[in-house]
């Protein structure tokens, strides 16, 4: 299964569900803008993207289908 999907945070309330859905992620899950890659778990880090544009996620685990599942509204094709 692959561990990396394309999302978009366009508002701050949409930022703050996706840090608490991702908070809850034993695992780590980075996202990665050009060439900056934080910790998908650091409100603060979130907010140091470019956030009018798509962001690569990436989930640390065998299997993120479940994780993906609960951010299924943020996952752009």
């Amino acid at each position: 299964m692959k561990n990396k999907v394309t999302i978009m945070l366009p508002g701050f309330s949409d930022v703050q569900e996706f840090n608490a859905e991702v908070s809850m992620c034993k695992y780590d899950v980075d996202l990665i803008s050009g060439r900056y890659v934080v910790d998908a778990k650091s409100i603060m880090g979130i907010y140091s993207l470019d956030l009018k544009k798509p962001i690569e996620l990436e989930a640390h685990t065998d299997d993120p289908s479940e994780f993906f599942a609960k951010i299924n509204r943020f996952i752009v094709e």
